[in-house]
């Protein structure tokens, strides 16, 4: 386990904003002067030749890192051309992806960053298989730390959202908050109804509305982690 500092990024489904949220995490750790460090151990659908518009490039981008092959390298070292789950992307390359490989590099990353924030992106939805016989939910249980549950704003994501909620609390890993995603086009539907009806689910899981253009909530999920920064907590060990 890689303790509280490490926040893990789950979705109740694919291309819904995980990485959308986990930059705008990012950023606002480093406003806020907070040291970040992001790992998205697989990717799937990864174009060599566009990889800076990829979630590792954006992610490496919200992190301030160099957009180098041995950054990329760093954060995301199992990447697959084919757009569909690792384990099938990775058999069409004629690749070995194994969990256990899988979450040793991913636990020793954690572990051996410095960075206040460390911040690892799961692949898909939360019950997308990541490996042979593992899924997204089988990575969170191994990074340990916090977990923030991404949910989309299509017709059914309040369906989806609340199944992944209730497999998260059922496995012991209830989510610091859940974040609705807003997409901003004009077939989504009612986003502020949508918000109503998934808030009266929740119970005492804090719904947080990632509105489309705005970064502004991305601070009270922060600070629910209370994280000090490396400056802080020397300056607190110290006296």
């Amino acid at each position: 386990m890689t303790g509280a500092r490490t926040l893990f990024i789950a979705g109740a489904h694919t291309e819904i904003g995980k990485t959308h949220v986990a930059a705008v995490l990012l950023e606002a750790a480093r406003a806020s002067g907070l040291t970040v460090d992001v790992l998205k151990p697989v990717v799937s659908g990864f174009d060599p030749a566009e990889w800076t518009e990829s979630d590792p490039g954006r992610l490496l981008t919200a992190a301030g890192a160099p957009l180098t092959a041995e950054a990329l390298e760093r954060i995301s070292p199992w990447r697959f051309r084919a757009p569909l789950a690792p384990p099938s992307a990775a058999r069409l390359e004629g690749r070995d992806l194994r969990f256990d490989a899988i979450v040793a590099w991913t636990q020793e990353r954690s572990a051996s960053s410095a960075a206040d924030l460390v911040v690892v992106e799961g692949v898909g939805g939360l019950m997308s298989p990541i490996a042979k016989g593992a899924t997204s939910l089988d990575l969170s249980h191994a990074v340990g730390g916090e977990t923030v549950l991404v949910v989309g704003s299509y017709l059914g994501a309040i369906s989806h959202g609340l199944t992944a909620l209730e497999v998260l609390r059922a496995h012991g890993r209830p989510p610091l908050a859940v974040v609705a995603s807003e997409r901003g086009t004009p077939d989504e539907p009612d986003f502020e109804a949508m918000l109503d009806l998934l808030g009266d689910h929740l119970g005492e899981t804090p719904l947080v509305a990632a509105r489309h253009g705005s970064a502004a909530w991305a601070a009270p999920v922060l600070s629910r982690m209370r994280i000090a920064s490396r400056s802080i907590r020397g300056e607190a060990a110290a006296g």
